[in-house]
C-alpha cells in the first residue's frame, strides 16, 4: 500500500487540534521534501493555524488558506489550492478541518477524492471539554463528525489539557480515557499530545506514542 500522504485532523471545538495540526504538519517535514497545511476550518474557528503562515513558511510547510482579507471572516470560503493535496503526489498534506460535525461537512465535499486515497482521518481528544468529558460522549462525538462527513475516523490523539494551565495528571487522566475510547471503537491510539514543558514528568508513564507540542497558539485576547 502506497505511503499516507493526507492527513485529516479533526475534534471537539477547543480539543487543541489546531495546535496538534501545526506541530504535525512541521513534524512531518522530517519524512517528506515538501508539505502543506490547509486551513478548513471555516465554521466558528477559534485558533486559526493560518495566523501561523509565517511560523509554517519558516519550518518549510506550505500554507492553503483562504485569502488575507478574509483572515478573520468565519465564511465557508475553500481555497481551490486544497485540491492540490489530493491531486499532486509528491505532495504530504495536513487539512485542519473544523471541529464539530457541522464544520466537518466541508470533508463531505471531498470524499469523493479521499475515497480512493491511503488518507488518515485523526480525532483529537480533550476530556476537559464539556461535550467529551468522558469516553461515551467522545464516541458519540466522533459519530457525528463520520456521520457529517461520510469519512471514517482511523485514528484517536489523546490531548487533554488546560491550555497553558495543564497539568501531568490532566495528561494522564486524557490517556487513560482515550483507551476506553480505544477500546470501545477499535480505533489506534496513535499519538499522547501534551505541552513538551512536561515531558520529564510523564517519561514512562504513558501508553501510546508521546507527541510533545511546542505551543504556538494563542488566544484571540493574547
Amino acid at each position: 500500500m502506497q505511503e499516507q500522504r493526507i492527513f485529516i485532523i479533526t475534534g471537539h471545538y477547543g480539543s487543541g487540534k489546531t495546535e496538534f495540526a501545526v506541530n504535525f504538519a512541521m513534524r512531518l517535514k522530517e519524512r517528506f521534501p515538501r508539505v502543506a497545511l490547509s486551513d478548513l476550518d471555516i465554521v466558528n474557528p477559534y485558533f486559526r493555524s493560518r495566523e501561523r503562515e509565517a511560523l509554517l513558511k519558516e519550518h518549510g510547510v506550505e500554507l492553503i488558506a483562504s485569502p488575507a482579507r478574509m483572515g478573520n471572516a468565519d465564511l465557508p470560503a475553500i481555497p481551490a489550492q486544497v485540491l492540490s493535496i489530493f491531486e499532486d503526489e509528491t505532495l504530504a498534506g495536513v487539512i485542519d478541518v473544523g471541529g464539530d460535525p457541522v464544520g466537518a461537512r466541508v470533508l463531505a465535499r471531498f470524499a469523493p477524492h479521499l475515497q480512493s486515497k491511503n488518507y488518515a482521518l485523526y480525532m483529537v481528544l480533550n476530556f476537559n471539554r464539556g461535550l467529551t468529558k468522558d469516553a461515551a460522549s467522545a464516541i458519540h462525538y466522533l459519530k457525528g463528525i463520520e456521520a457529517s462527513s461520510g469519512l471514517k475516523v482511523t485514528g484517536l490523539v489523546s490531548n487533554t489539557h488546560l491550555c497553558g494551565e495543564t497539568t501531568a495528571e490532566d495528561v494522564l487522566r486524557g490517556n487513560a480515557l482515550s483507551l476506553e475510547v480505544a477500546g470501545e471503537t477499535g480505533l489506534p491510539l496513535l499519538y499522547n499530545a501534551f505541552d513538551g514543558r512536561l515531558s520529564d514528568e510523564l517519561e514512562g508513564k504513558l501508553t501510546g506514542e508521546p507527541f510533545p507540542l511546542t505551543l504556538y497558539m494563542k488566544k484571540p485576547w493574547e
